[in-house]
């Protein structure tokens, strides 16, 4: 099976033990990671991108214009794959939400960029999957919050690979 992900720090594992690359806005996403669409061909495609549109002060219009070229292009394959949205993680309580903006802030443009997220979603019938739950399932556990005071840690991570992958096996079915 060809699985494809899209997306950005969060897609990568930054913040787990041997990741790091970060930053990426679906303006990145499209150019740089949307051509592999039609290299690859993916049976399969995950998406979780939209953090850095926010926290780079992006509007939910420009996000939402991005974000349905993204899905578009994925469906515009002549074989469309099967696809799981995942929402953004809910990240403000994490120290570095204070560098942008402090909680209140982060959490409510965290809502408002997961809500346009997962109404474009599911007006094209991809699977949705809202991690944000598990994301806050193990605050102040050990291995929850990478050392950047940011990105998940390995045991987030995992919580969130919880959530994903009965999404994912229902969709392989």
């Amino acid at each position: 099976m060809k699985y494809l992900a899209l997306g950005d720090s969060y897609t990568i594992g930054t913040g787990a033990s041997d990741q790091a690359v970060n930053g990426y806005t679906t303006l990145d996403l499209i150019r740089d990671e949307l051509p592999y669409l039609e290299r690859l061909r993916p049976e399969l495609v995950s998406i979780l991108i939209g953090v850095n549109d926010l926290v780079q002060g992006r509007p939910p219009e420009q996000y939402q214009d991005s974000l349905s070229r993204i899905y578009d292009a994925v469906l515009d394959l002549e074989t469309p794959p099967r696809v799981v949205a995942i929402s953004i993680p809910t990240w403000s309580y994490v120290p570095a939400a204070a560098d942008f903006g402090g909680k209140d802030r982060v959490a409510t443009l965290t809502g408002v960029f997961n809500a346009v997220a997962e109404r474009e979603a599911r007006i094209r019938n991809f699977t949705w999957v809202d991690i944000g739950e598990a994301s806050t399932s193990g605050i102040g556990s050990a291995g929850w919050i990478a050392s950047d005071d940011l990105h998940p840690g390995d045991a987030q991570y995992a919580a969130w690979a919880e959530v994903i992958w009965p999404a994912v096996s229902a969709l392989m079915r």
